[in-house]
């Protein structure tokens, strides 16, 4: 028996996830959950690389930066073959 500690959220659809450990992979087990609520005062916020606070909303921001300019800097498919090909000359 192993006894496992995890701090995690429950979404708005009422789901809860758990990843278990690899040890654990294609074996029966039975699991027994405790539920209990922290406190709001106890949730500590996360920051990112730059020191700033990340919420749902900066993540979704900053995703949606990343699409834009992906889209802005895509390269075709036969840019990249000519890139290849020149590549291979040297």
């Amino acid at each position: 028996m192993e006894t496992m500690k995890v701090r995690s959220h429950i979404g708005t659809d009422g789901i809860l996830l758990l990843q278990m450990p690899a040890e654990f992979k294609d074996t029966s087990v039975e699991v027994v959950v405790v539920v209990q609520t922290i406190p709001s005062d106890e949730i500590k916020p996360k920051y990112n690389a730059w020191g700033k606070q990340t919420t749902k909303k900066s993540i979704q921001a900053a995703i949606a930066r990343m699409l834009k300019l992906r889209q802005e800097i895509a390269l075709d498919k036969n840019s990249i073959r000519s890139m290849i090909e020149e590549g291979r000359r040297f």
